[in-house]
């Protein structure tokens, strides 16, 4: 079976190089998605897959280092290499810190940077190496869910009468987005995006009996689920904060 190929997402006002580089790109067995505006770009990420992304940083509408903020914040980590004019060592460093994972100057030669599009594929490849759903991972942090202290390492739950046992795949995934999202009505559709990926064909009934196994395995140990919420024909709410949710605001009526 061939190998699919590698979507890059191609951001760039200058529509003749953002043309050139599709062009080069696409005879180097890559497709890609130009865009000459960062609008659209996180809307695009939000409802499809792209392996990569190459940032202009300078952006009619949106400065290439902010999108990429706004991104991150968004839990979209699609990998980023940043292209521009300007080789200084503080745009650089900047870079990076907001989450680029190379940083290429302009003028630049297309053998090299089909090259370094390839490294970072790569990278991205083996980044996931250890995730064991969309967002938890092998060897995240051991944390604590409605008191009790689960181990992604060992995929396992341990209670305070000292008992252990085993946790699948996808309840840990479940616990570690309400975990990152206290207080926060999570939606029945981000959660299933964000532990089965936004692709992922999962109906909210199959989301249930997960959520049902996890009740059922603390309650038979007498943990207090108070925390762990059911917010009806919405979605659930982990409340680290005690008392009542604030109820969730109905849609509004056209």
């Amino acid at each position: 079976m061939a190998k699919p190929k590698p979507l890059v997402l191609i951001v760039e006002d200058d529509r003749q190089i953002a043309q050139l580089v599709a062009d080069h790109l696409e005879m180097s067995g890559m497709m890609t998605q130009v865009f000459n505006r960062a609008a659209g770009v996180q809307k695009f990420l939000t409802t499809h897959f792209a392996n990569l992304m190459l940032l202009d940083v300078n952006l009619p509408d949106q400065n290439g280092f902010d999108l990429v903020h706004e991104l991150r914040n968004n839990n979209l980590q699609v990998p980023v290499i940043f292209l521009t004019g300007d080789d200084s060592e503080v745009q650089k460093v900047k870079g990076f810190q907001v989450g680029g994972d190379d940083y290429v100057t302009k003028p630049f030669s297309f053998p090299e940077l089909i090259a370094r599009i390839n490294a970072v594929l790569r990278r991205s490849e083996t980044a996931f190496d250890f995730h064991i759903t969309r967002n938890a991972s092998l060897i995240q942090s051991p944390f604590e869910f409605c008191g009790v202290k689960v181990n992604p390492n060992r995929m396992q739950v341990t209670f305070d009468s000292g008992e252990s046992m085993k946790i699948g795949r996808k309840e840990l995934g479940i616990m570690t987005h309400m975990v990152n999202n206290p207080n926060t009505v999570v939606t029945r559709r981000s959660l299933i995006h964000s532990v089965w990926g936004i692709h992922a064909d999962i109906r909210s009934r199959s989301l249930d009996q997960y959520i049902v196994k996890i009740r059922h395995a603390f309650e038979k140990q007498n943990v207090n689920l108070d925390a762990f919420r059911t917010i009806h024909g919405v979605g659930y709410i982990y409340n680290t904060r005690g008392g009542e949710p604030k109820p969730f605001p109905e849609p509004a009526q056209s």
